[in-house]
This record gives structure tokens, sequence and C-alpha cells, in this order.
């Protein structure tokens, strides 16, 4: 368990309670196979023997400042659609890009993408922000092309994982 950080206007008590870590999964899931990762990220993320992380989910257009600024930890997911990330991920970013610019520095994240021929522009678009943000790439980003094999559900599973267990780790 770890000291809560301050969130605005809450009571002494409340702001030196102590809480599990937290991890946010923000995806923009429109397709199946898009779905089956996101799923794969949620059972590593949720692996039974990784202790005292609170793993929360949601969809890109509803997540909020809010929601990024009570999370310890970031995994992203997104499609690559004509060479740069989701729309729904860019909104995303713009909604919480200022509130959050300086409260979650060197917070750490990973992410995964699926496109149909390209990944790379949904790639460099998520590094230009993530590193405006300050975040830190905790695992691998997972990219696939098509549909996804095993091999890439598993790699989905680890990303889950390793930034879950991060958490407990990490000294925030």
């Amino acid at each position: 368990m770890k000291e809560a950080r301050p969130l605005g206007r809450h009571s002494a008590a409340c702001q030196t309670a102590r809480v599990m870590a937290r991890l946010l999964v923000v995806h923009h899931t429109p397709s199946p196979a898009l779905h089956s990762m996101f799923e794969a990220v949620m059972r590593g993320a949720k692996d039974p023997s990784i202790e005292g992380i609170d793993i929360v989910s949601r969809p890109a257009l509803a997540a909020t400042a809010i929601d990024v600024l009570e999370a310890d930890g970031y995994v992203l997911g997104s499609t690559a659609n004509l060479g740069y990330m989701s729309g729904a991920l860019k909104h995303f970013f713009d909604l919480v890009y200022y509130p959050c610019l300086e409260a979650t520095q060197r917070r750490p994240y990973g992410f995964y993408l699926h496109g149909n021929d390209d990944t790379e522009g949904a790639r460099r678009g998520i590094d230009k922000i993530v590193t405006g943000l300050q975040w830190r790439l905790a695992a691998e980003p997972v990219s696939v092309l098509g549909t996804p094999s095993k091999d890439d559900l598993d790699a989905c599973w680890e990303l889950g994982a390793t930034l879950a267990a991060g958490l407990t780790l990490d000294d925030r």
C-alpha cells in the first residue's frame, strides 16, 4: 500500500489515506482484433499473482483528466488509422494534456496498436505526446498488423502484467 496523492479539495484525512496503486487502461476498441488485444491486456493486468493494484479501464472517449490524475500508470490501446492513432485516443490526449502535464511526470506507461498495414505513424504520434507529458515507457509497445496471433495476444498479456506488476515496485 502506498500513500495517496492529494486531489482537489479533499479533506486532510482523505489526503493521507493509504490506497492501492492504480493502473488506468485507456482504449479505443472498435474491432474484434482490438477487443481481443484489450482483453489480453486486462487478463495480464488482473493476474492473481499481482496484488495491491486497482485496474481501471476507460474507453478513450470517456476517460477524463481525473482518471489520469488518480492513476499511477497507464496502458493505452488504439487502432492505427491512415498513419496515425485513432481520433478517440487523440481526443483523450487533447482533453488531459494540460490538466495532467505537471502532475503526471515520470509515471510509467505502455501501449498497444493494431493496424491493417502500418502502425509506425500511430507510434510516432503517441511517442511525441507522451514525451511532452514526460511519462516513462515501462514496457515494449505491442504493434500488430492483421489478425492478432497467439504470440501477439501473449505480448498484450505481458504488457498488462508488466505495467501492473511494476506499480507494486514503484515508489511513485
